[in-house]
């Protein structure tokens, strides 16, 4: 364990309080949830993260998810800084969106047509729109701790059961907005059933991820993306994908790859930007033909397809293309974290869950199973902040809050494994103690 200066990021935030909201720009950066003042990000390079004060930190997070490689990867930094030569933004077609918007068709399952935005937010706000166009209907499905960025639609705290519309959850989301958007707990098939017999021809689209991220790493039970196929494909409802996390992470297909079930459409983000801002949503191509200007769907956006992201996205998606043991190694490096960081823990007797897929994963403190928000929320978040305090002391920087997935990337070799399982072992004594 070392002592941190961190003088730098506690006189930047007290600054930043002045004149961002909270400040910060982003909520869960504020470690409202774990305790302590953020610490301020100079650079990142592989597997490390570099604060004002000159502190490195191995990190887990990996800009929530895009950074598969590790940060500022050659391929990717040569491509932007190639691309800025020949200017920022031009709000105008480039052939790299052409390129791009192929090779996602080519890679995933689902997408025979894609459209670039500027954000997972705008993707998936996009997409319920275009499956209310396209199918005439209002409503639409959403899970419980299924985060689909911070449109007004996806804002909503469920009712009291399966039956019930839901109600907004921020301030300055109206109940107008709310009346349409249905509340489902995740995993639970019957009661998706009971909602779209109760709104029998009213619904657009269901929505998920269809591994959560964000509740922290949570799978899906055996069956249930079928059967939540099967009963779109039943009652005409679009099945729509946020992928916006698991896209290109957990194959180069994503998570409908990996688990075999095809959505109708599919919202992705982060990763097809190496890291800069991008988003897109693709699917059949009868649903995206009802896009603007080839339908009567409207969506634009001056940045949508930059060339500079544009460009950061091709040298990524072409690497994870062409370089299939990427996901080999991201699997491997899964495998052996998660089961050094179980067999610790087992052995202190602190009551826990590992939830674990490829190159994502949660530690989870409860000892119920997790597989959906109500069983998340039993976790013991007092003693994950201890945790992630007594980590970030050993040079690891965690997601700062319990529900948040992991994210790994190729930067990880033998000498950053062994770092964190250190850590893990010296934090868990720490906080069990």
């Amino acid at each position: 364990m070392r002592t941190m200066n961190i003088q730098k990021s506690k006189d930047l935030f007290s600054e930043a309080k002045q004149y961002i909201p909270g400040g910060v720009n982003s909520p869960v950066r504020a470690f409202k949830a774990v305790g302590g003042d953020p610490l301020f990000i100079k650079r990142a390079e592989g597997a490390y993260l570099y604060d004002e004060d000159g502190n490195a930190f191995i990190e887990l997070i990996n800009s929530w998810g895009p950074m598969i490689l590790g940060h500022n990867h050659p391929a990717v930094r040569e491509a932007v800084l190639h691309a800025i030569e020949g200017g920022t933004s031009f709000g105008a077609p480039t052939a790299r969106e052409v390129e791009i918007a192929e090779l996602i068709c080519a890679m995933v399952p689902s997408v025979e047509k894609v459209r670039m935005v500027n954000s997972g937010t705008e993707a998936t706000m996009s997409a319920i729109r275009l499956a209310r166009g396209y199918t005439g209907r209002d409503k639409f499905i959403k899970f419980e701790g299924n985060y689909h960025g911070h449109g007004d639609s996806f804002l909503i705290a469920a009712g009291s059961g399966a039956m019930t519309m839901g109600t907004p959850n921020s301030p300055g989301v109206t109940k107008g907005t709310a009346m349409d958007t249905l509340l489902a707990p995740y995993n639970d098939l019957k009661a998706v059933s009971d909602l779209v017999a109760a709104n029998k021809d009213e619904i657009a689209a269901i929505i998920l991820e269809p591994v959560a991220g964000n509740m922290g790493c949570v799978l899906p039970q055996p069956n249930f993306l079928q059967g939540l196929r099967d009963l779109c494909d039943k009652e005409g409802i679009v099945l729509i994908f946020d992928e916006v996390m698991t896209g290109f992470r957990l194959s180069k297909g994503g998570a409908q790859e990996l688990l075999e079930v095809k959505p109708d459409m599919t919202t992705m983000g982060k990763i097809i930007g190496g890291g800069m801002p991008v988003g897109a949503y693709g699917g059949r191509k009868e649903i995206m033909e009802f896009v603007s200007p080839e339908g009567p769907v409207y969506q634009a956006g001056t940045l949508s397809g930059n060339p500079v992201a544009m460009a950061a996205g091709l040298a990524m998606l072409h690497y994870l293309n062409d370089h299939p043991e990427v996901y080999t190694k991201l699997a491997s490096t899964g495998n052996r974290l998660v089961q050094g960081i179980e067999e610790t823990v087992q052995s202190m007797g602190l009551p826990y869950r590992i939830n674990h897929v490829g190159s994502m994963y949660s530690l989870f403190f409860t000892d119920k199973k997790v597989g959906d928000l109500e069983s998340a929320q039993s976790c013991d978040t007092i003693l994950f902040g201890k945790y992630f305090q007594a980590m970030l002391k050993r040079g690891v920087y965690l997601a700062p809050s319990q529900f948040e997935s992991l994210f790994l990337s190729t930067a990880l070799e033998e000498k950053e494994i062994n770092h964190i399982l250190e850590a893990n072992e010296a934090s868990l004594k720490e906080i069990s103690g």
